[in-house]
């Protein structure tokens, strides 16, 4: 670890970036602090683009530092929304947490293949962070002209600004109306043939579906009551959109018409119903 460090200590200290990132971004209490907003934003804004531009540049004078800043920022700007696109077609979705660990899976993977670059390099060709290197981004801001440094200043500015846009556009994304899905199903999974003429003594069946839109995750408890009685009772955990269905198999012994089966979904330990449905059921 420590030869890495003296071949690329530009590319260990992203590799270290990252992993603090995850630990302040995920992690109570660190992810309360303002520190994870300097870091995130940091991961998203710039560290991806500087590793991709490592991998593509890896001698010294490829790029000089001006143009390697400029670079890493919109190559951020590019990898960030194609990244989560992929999230997008997952069942995670484009939500914090899955984009945290793609970006920090990617900007690792990335900063490794770097390296090997590097590696094979002969020594004076390598791309080092040194202080004198330093000194000459300094100097090299120092030499250009009055147009080149508005033309940089006016690029990295429009950069950044784009970026940030993105960033809050992903981290504040619209979240859209808060629903649970609730829905009774005949046993063939399709919203008609219901059982609801039935001889004594036959057995019924429905499917039961629950689906998650609340934008966080909800404790469920589900009640079947018929004629008032409860015959079944179902507590239920889902994340935000997850599904849950449930084939119930019923049989009343109670002949008699328009007698009520009832499912009543109760949210979050609440004593009040958040949805009822039912079924008017015949028993001959």
């Amino acid at each position: 670890m420590f030869g890495i460090f003296l071949i690329a200590p530009d590319l260990t200290f992203t590799v270290l970036f990252t992993l603090l990132s995850i630990l302040f971004v995920s992690v109570p209490p660190l992810n309360e602090t303002p520190v994870r907003i300097l870091l995130g934003l940091s991961l998203v804004l710039f560290i991806p683009g500087y590793s991709l531009t490592t991998v593509l540049f890896p001698r010294i004078n490829d790029l000089d530092w001006i143009e390697r800043v400029a670079l890493s920022f919109g190559l951020s700007i590019a990898v960030v929304p194609l990244l989560s696109l992929v999230l997008n077609y997952t069942p995670y979705g484009i939500s914090p947490i899955p984009v945290l660990t793609i970006i920090s899976i990617f900007t690792i993977s990335v900063s490794i293949l770097a390296w090997i670059r590097r590696i094979k390099l002969p020594i004076e060709q390598k791309f080092t962070v040194t202080f004198d290197s330093l000194l000459d981004a300094k100097s090299l801001l120092v030499d250009q002209t009055r147009i080149d440094k508005i033309l940089s200043i006016i690029l990295i500015t429009s950069i950044i600004a784009s970026s940030a846009t993105l960033v809050y556009v992903l981290i504040t994304p619209k979240t859209g109306e808060k629903f649970t899905e609730f829905s009774i199903l005949s046993h063939n999974g399709t919203a008609s043939n219901y059982p609801t003429n039935l001889k004594f003594g036959e057995e019924g069946e429905i499917i039961i579906g629950i689906v998650n839109h609340e934008h966080e995750d909800i404790k469920y408890s589900l009640e079947v009551n018929f004629n008032g009685l409860l015959i079944h009772k179902e507590n239920i955990f889902l994340i935000d959109n997850e599904k849950w269905y449930y084939p119930l198999k019923f049989k009343i012994m109670n002949k008699g018409e328009n007698q009520k089966l009832e499912f009543i979904l109760y949210k979050d330990q609440h004593i009040e119903a958040y949805r009822k449905l039912h079924l008017w059921i015949n028993i001959k």
